[in-house]
C-alpha cells in the first residue's frame, strides 16, 4: 500500500526523511558489465557493437546494416497513420516554437575603461540522442531531444535505437523525420552509448551525449561523461501533486496513475491539504487501476512508491515540495498563481486543474526531459542551451590595459606567478 503521511504526527520527520531516501533505481550493479562492455567498443570497434547488439537484443545485425538508410525511414515513416503523423506534427510544431524563444543573443559591450567584454554562443557540433526502443518506446524523446538541437544549430544529430527481435516502432522513424535527423542506428545499451562517445568506423563519434535509457544507459553515460559531455544521469520518473478542496479526485487520481505506469520505480506523491480528498484520491486510484488495460506495472509502482501526505497548509505544502524537488509539480488549485513563486526546486511546474503532467510530455511545448531523484534542486531540464556553449569574449587596447595591468601583476605576485606578471608588464614597456 501507498505510503500516509500526516505533517500533523508526532514522528513525521522521520518518516518524511524515509520518504526521502528510498532508493527507487534498481539494486542491481551494472557498473562492471558496463565498463566492460565500453572498454570491448573501444577495442574491437564496430565487431563489439554488432556482437553486443545482436546478444542483448537479437536484432541480427552486422556493420553494414547498423544504421537504418534513408529508404527503410521513409518507408516506415509512410505507413504510419495520418492521425498519428498529425499528431506528432503538432508536438514537434509546439516544441518548436517555444525552444525558439530560449535560443540566447551574443553580448559584447565595452566598458568605462574601454575594455571589451562579451559572450558569445555556439552549437556543439555534434550531439548523440539516445531513443528508448525496448519495453519504453517514445516517438515524444525523439522530439524532446531533436527539436532544441535543431533550434541551436547542432550540425549533425546522430540518434541511436535499440531493435529488440529487429522490430522498431514505425512512429520513431516519423518522428526523426520530422525533426529532420536522418542519421539513425539500430543499436541500444551500454555499446550505443560507448559508441557515441569513443566513435567506430560506422559510428562517428560525438561531442555530446542525450537521451534516457535503463540502468545500463545511465551507468554508460555516467562512465563516458568527461569523454563527452551529457544531459543528466535520468533515474526513475516521479510526479508530486499539491491539491486543496477545489481539486478533483479523479483528476488527481488519473495523474497518479499516469506516473506510476511509467515503471521502474517510477514514484507519485499527493501533497493535500484536506483528509477527505487524500481518502477520495486513494480510492478514485484503487478504482481507475482496476480500469487500465497494462494496470499491473502502475499498481506495484503506487502500492511500493507511492505516497499521500496531510498538511495543514498550503505554504507547508509547498515547503515539502521544495525538499521533495520533484521532477513534475502539479498545483491542482483554484489560483496556482499564488504559490507558484514559492516552488523553487522543480523539473517542471504544471498550473491549475486543467494542466496535467501528460500535456507536457506531448503537446504542450515545454520539454519533458527533466531532472530526477532531488536534482531540481540543482539541475534544469533539457532546453536549447544544452545544445550550445558559452565563450567569453575580451579584449584590450593599449590604454585599457594599461588601466588595469596593476592590479593584475599585484595578483600575479601574490600567487608566486611571475611569468603571468611579465606577460602584462612586457606590453607596458614604451
Amino acid at each position: 500500500m501507498p505510503i500516509r503521511l500526516d505533517s500533523a504526527a508526532p514522528d513525521f520527520e522521520k518518516q518524511f526523511q524515509l520518504l526521502l531516501g528510498g532508493k527507487r533505481e534498481s539494486s542491481q550493479d551494472v557498473s562492471d558489465t558496463v565498463s566492460a562492455i565500453i572498454a570491448d567498443v573501444r577495442a574491437r570497434g564496430d565487431d563489439a557493437v554488432v556482437e553486443q547488439t545482436n546478444k542483448f537484443d537479437r536484432a541480427g545485425v552486422s556493420a553494414a546494416t547498423l544504421r537504418i538508410t534513408p529508404d527503410e525511414i521513409a518507408t516506415a515513416a509512410a505507413g504510419v497513420s495520418p492521425a498519428i503523423r498529425e499528431a506528432l506534427q503538432t508536438a514537434h510544431d509546439r516544441i518548436r516554437a517555444h525552444h525558439e524563444k530560449q535560443k540566447p543573443e551574443d553580448h559584447i559591450y565595452t566598458d568605462h575603461l574601454g575594455v571589451t567584454l562579451g559572450t558569445r554562443w555556439t552549437p556543439v557540433d555534434a550531439v548523440g540522442i539516445y531513443v528508448p526502443g525496448g519495453l519504453a518506446s517514445y516517438p515524444s524523446s525523439v522530439l524532446m531531444n531533436a527539436v532544441p538541437a535543431k533550434v541551436a544549430g547542432v550540425e549533425r544529430i546522430a540518434m541511436t535505437v535499440p531493435t529488440p527481435n529487429g522490430q522498431l516502432n514505425p512512429a520513431i522513424l516519423l518522428a526523426a523525420q520530422i525533426a529532420g535527423v536522418t542519421e539513425i542506428y539500430r543499436v541500444g545499451g551500454a555499446q550505443a552509448i560507448a559508441a557515441l562517445a569513443y566513435g567506430t568506423a560506422t559510428i562517428p563519434r560525438v561531442d555530446k551525449v542525450m537521451g534516457p535509457g535503463n540502468a545500463y544507459v545511465a551507468a554508460a553515460k555516467r562512465q563516458v561523461f568527461g569523454q563527452v559531455g551529457i544531459d543528466m544521469i535520468a533515474g526513475p520518473s516521479e510526479v508530486l501533486v499539491i491539491a486543496d478542496g477545489s481539486a478533483n479526485p479523479a483528476w488527481v487520481a488519473a495523474d497518479l496513475i499516469a506516473q506510476a505506469e511509467h515503471g521502474g520505480g517510477a514514484q507519485s506523491i499527493l501533497v493535500t491539504t484536506e483528509k477527505g480528498l487524500a481518502d477520495a484520491v486513494a480510492g478514485e486510484v484503487d478504482r481507475q487501476l482496476s480500469l487500465l488495460p497494462k494496470q499491473a506495472i502502475a499498481r506495484e509502482g503506487w502500492e511500493e512508491f507511492g505516497a499521500i501526505i496531510s498538511v495543514s497548509s498550503l505554504l507547508e505544502a509547498t515547503e515539502l515540495a521544495n525538499r521533495i524537488a520533484s521532477e513534475h509539480v502539479e498545483l491542482a488549485i483554484d489560483d496556482p498563481q499564488s504559490i507558484l513563486s514559492l516552488i523553487r526546486h522543480a523539473g517542471a511546474i504544471f498550473l491549475g486543474h486543467h494542466t496535467p503532467e501528460a500535456i507536457g510530455d506531448y503537446v504542450g511545448g515545454s520539454n519533458h526531459v527533466l531532472p530526477t531523484a532531488r536534482s531540481a534542486r540543482f539541475a534544469s531540464g533539457l532546453g536549447v542551451l544544452d545544445f550550445m556553449k558559452r565563450t567569453s569574449i575580451l579584449g584590450c587596447d593599449p590604454m585599457s590595459l594599461a588601466a588595469i595591468s596593476q592590479a593584475a601583476i599585484t595578483l600575479a605576485e601574490v600567487e608566486a606567478l611571475d611569468g603571468h606578471g611579465r606577460s602584462i608588464s612586457i606590453r607596458l614597456n614604451r
